[in-house]
C-alpha cells in the first residue's frame, strides 16, 4: 500500500442480518470457500521469488517480472485472457497483468485488484503478496467452479504501486472511454493477512455503496464486526474512483495503531501497529495472520462470485411509478430548477428520446451550470433507484487529465452527496444509462442535481436525459 498520512477510521459498520441490500445482485449465490492453503501457497512461492532476487519483487527489478510471469503463467493455464502490459517509471519498466475469463456480458465488467509490487526494502508479503495471492487463488477457484457468468470479470494485478499507483493509472488512462463505460464495478484488496489484524471496508467513494454494503453484510453474516474507513487514495481504486467508477474493497491495517476499542473488538494487541513490518524487510512469509487472510479470501469469493451475476441489464431495478416529473424534459424546464438554458431543443446535441434534454457546459469557457428536481421518496420504499442516459462528448484530452466534469448528486437539507462524478475522461457519444441506489433516503424530500463545471479551454458537453426515480 502507498504510503500516506494516517488514515480515519470513520465508524463502525454492523448489521443485524447477512442480506443484500438493494442495489445488490438481484439473487445472492451461495459464497465459495477460496482455499487458504492454495492461497498461502502462492505467498511461498512469492517469497520465494524474492528471496531469488536481492529479497524483494520492486519495480524495476527483476524480482517483480518474475512475480508477474509468474502469476500470468497460472491465469494462462487456467483458461484465462491474459495480457502483459509494460509501461515506464522512474525506477525503469513496470507491468499490469490482466485477465479477464472468456464467458459473461463483455459489455459489463466487473473487476478485480490487487497491486502485485513490493518496496524495495523486502519481499512485500503482507503488502501486498496478501492481496494479489487472494485475487489470483479467487480467479483460479471461478475457473475451476464450473459457473457460467452472466458479467464479464476481469481481473488486474498492477505494477508500480509503491511508486505512485502508477500502474492501476496507466491502465485506466489507456482504456479508450467507451471500454471504461463497461466496467461496472472495480474492487481493491491490499493487505488482507496482517499480523494484528482489523477488518477495514472501503467508504470513500459513494458510487460503490452497494458493493461497500454488500462486503459489510458477508461480514455480519460471519460475526466479523468491521469498520468503515477513508483510505485517502492510497490505493490501486483511487483511479477508478477519479473516472466515476464504482469502487470497494477491505484492508487489514498498515502501520497506524491498534487501539483498545479494537483490541476488543478484533482481538489482537493494543497499541501495537497492524504491520509492525509495513514497508520493512520483516515483511516476509513469516508476518502473515492466517485467520485473516482466510476470513478475507471468502469474502472476495463472495463478492466475485455474486456480482458476476449482477444484474446490469441497463434497467432500474424497482418497477414503480417514476416520481420524476417531466424527466424527459419535453416540457422544456417545467418541474426543473437551476441554470436558465440548460434545457434546450437545439439540434446539435441529439436527446436520447424525443427533442429536449439538459445539455451542462460545452462552451469552452469557465462556467458552472446546474439542474435539479425536488423528489419525495416513500417511507415505505424497499427499494429505490435513481437513473440517466448520459452522453459526453469533448474536445478535451480523454486520456489522462481531468478538465470539465459533471456531478450526479442529491441534496439532503443542508448535506450534498456526489453519487458519481464524470468528465471529458469518460467521452461516449452514444448514451449510456448509470443506476445508482437510493434507498438511503426513504422517507425524506430531496433534490436530484446535476452539477457541471468547465474550465477555461476546451469544451466538453454533458448531454442527460430520460431521468427516473423509481422505488418498489
Amino acid at each position: 500500500m502507498l504510503k500516506s498520512p494516517l488514515y480515519g477510521v470513520l465508524g463502525t459498520a454492523l448489521v443485524a442480518t447477512a442480506v443484500l441490500v438493494p442495489g445488490s445482485p438481484a439473487q445472492a449465490v451461495d459464497s465459495p470457500d477460496i482455499s487458504v492453503t492454495n492461497t498461502k501457497a502462492h505467498l511461498d512461492q512469492l517469497q520465494s521469488i524474492a528471496t531469488a532476487n536481492s529479497g524483494n519483487r520492486y519495480t524495476g527489478r527483476p524480482g517483480y517480472l518474475a512475480s508477474a510471469n509468474w502469476v500470468k503463467s497460472k491465469l494462462d493455464a487456467a483458461g484465462f485472457t491474459t495480457t502483459l502490459q509494460s509501461f515506464s517509471t522512474s525506477a525503469g519498466t513496470s507491468y499490469n497483468v490482466i485477465a479477464e475469463w472468456p464467458q459473461g456480458d463483455a459489455n459489463h465488467v466487473v473487476m478485480t485488484g490487487s497491486h502485485l509490487d513490493s518496496v524495495s526494502a523486502g519481499p512485500g508479503i503482507n503488502d501486498n503478496g496478501s492481496g494479489s495471492a487472494g485475487v489470483l487463488e479467487t480467479a483460479l477457484a471461478y475457473a475451476a467452479s464450473g459457473q457460467v457468468p452472466k458479467n464479464r470479470l476481469r481481473f488486474g494485478f498492477w505494477g508500480a504501486e509503491e511508486l505512485g499507483l502508477l500502474g492501476s493509472k496507466y491502465y485506466v488512462n489507456n482504456l479508450p472511454s467507451a471500454e471504461r463505460a463497461k466496467i461496472e464495478l472495480y474492487m481493491n484488496y491490499d493487505m488482507i493477512a496482517s499480523p494484528n489484524p482489523g477488518y477495514f471496508i472501503y467508504d470513500d467513494n459513494p458510487a460503490g455503496n452497494g458493493a461497500r454494503d454488500d462486503l459489510k453484510s458477508y461480514f455480519t453474516g460471519k460475526s466479523i464486526q468491521t469498520e468503515y474507513i477513508d483510505v485517502q487514495g492510497r490505493s490501486d481504486h483511487a483511479a477508478f474512483r477519479s473516472l466515476g467508477i464504482p469502487t470497494a474493497g477491505t484492508f487489514s491495517g498498515a502501520e497506524e495503531i491498534k487501539t483498545s476499542a479494537q483490541a476488543t473488538k478484533w482481538g489482537g494487541t493494543a497499541n501495537t501497529a497492524f504491520d509492525a513490518c509495513y514497508h520493512r524487510s520483516c515483511d516476509t512469509i513469516n508476518n502473515l495472520n492466517l485467520t485473516s487472510l482466510d476470513r478475507q479470501i471468502d469474502a472476495i469469493g463472495h463478492m466475485v462470485w455474486n456480482y458476476a451475476q449482477k444484474d446490469y441489464g441497463g434497467t432500474v431495478p424497482p418497477t414503480g411509478p417514476n416520481l420524476i416529473q417531466n424527466p424527459g424534459f419535453e416540457s422544456g424546464a417545467v418541474n426543473w430548477t437551476g441554470t436558465s438554458g440548460v434545457v434546450t431543443n437545439s439540434s446539435s446535441k441529439p436527446a436520447h428520446a424525443g427533442t429536449y434534454k439538459a445539455w451542462l457546459q460545452g462552451n469552452g469557457n469557465t462556467s458552472t451550470e446546474n439542474i435539479g428536481q425536488s423528489v419525495a421518496i416513500p417511507s415505505t420504499a424497499t427499494a429505490a433507484a435513481l437513473s440517466l442516459w448520459i452522453r459526453i462528448d469533448t474536445a478535451e484530452t480523454t486520456s489522462s487529465t481531468v478538465y470539465d466534469t459533471v456531478k450526479v448528486q442529491v441534496v439532503d437539507g443542508s448535506t450534498t452527496t456526489t453519487l458519481a462524478t464524470y468528465s471529458n475522461l469518460n467521452k461516449n457519444t452514444t448514451y449510456t444509462q448509470k443506476t445508482f441506489d437510493v434507498l438511503a433516503y426513504k422517507g425524506k424530500t430531496v433534490t436530484v442535481k446535476f452539477l457541471g463545471n468547465e474550465d477555461s479551454s476546451l469544451q466538453t458537453s454533458f448531454v442527460i436525459d430520460d431521468v427516473a426515480l423509481t422505488t418498489g
